[in-house]
């Protein structure tokens, strides 16, 4: 247990660093409104879907694709372990943004972008519809 323990702490401490690193070198480059954006998509994601579990106006198909989501990311197994750098967290990432395009492809868009408290540009650009992130 204690061994397992160590290597959550190890791959949580390498996707914070990798994520640091990230915006960090969004700032440098001078793309201040990437790195507040990528700071910021995980409580945005975790807001949206929060929020859209809540609004009755959501079907219930697609609010089960958004458990699944959940359930799947925080799942302490995974396709690839999480100490892995880059593959780890890749399938979190890809099973969350699968279901985000579902979400979008089968609730009001209106509604998706309520919920939505980062940058409109980003969601637009994370379903795939466009908008510039610059």
């Amino acid at each position: 247990m204690q061994g397992v323990l160590r290597d959550l702490l190890i791959a949580l401490a390498i996707v914070v660093a990798v994520w640091f690193l990230a915006v960090a070198t969004l700032m440098i480059l001078g793309r201040g409104s990437a790195a507040r954006e990528l700071a910021t998509l995980i409580p945005n994601l975790v807001g949206l879907f929060r929020g859209l579990l809540g609004d009755p106006r959501v079907p219930r198909r697609t609010k089960a694709w958004i458990v699944f989501a959940i359930a799947w990311v925080v799942s302490p197994v995974d396709l690839f372990p999480e100490f892995l750098p880059i593959v780890g967290p890749l399938d979190d990432a890809i099973v969350a943004g699968l279901v985000l395009r579902h979400v979008i492809k089968r609730t009001d868009r209106s509604v998706v972008f309520e919920h939505w408290r980062g940058d409109p540009a980003t969601l637009r650009w994370i379903s795939g519809e466009g908008g510039s992130r610059s």
